[in-house]
């Protein structure tokens, strides 16, 4: 019996799925620790996917 495959997630062709990130700002805290701030892409808004596209009728050709 075939198995039912999901479809593909449509990953973010800006971030290409890594969508937030750790950047260190330099130095480290007092009690030792990286300073970092967390970046997200601006295209997904962190999720690392992205919706599709809906394809109208009748456009084009």
């Amino acid at each position: 019996m075939t198995q039912h495959t999901p479809p593909a997630s449509r990953i973010c062709p800006s971030c290409d799925g890594f969508a937030s990130v750790a950047v260190t700002i330099g130095g480290r805290d007092p009690r030792g620790h990286l300073r970092t701030i967390t970046a997200h892409c601006p295209v997904c808004h962190g999720t690392g996917t992205v919706t599709a596209r809906r394809v109208r009728e009748g456009a084009g050709a």
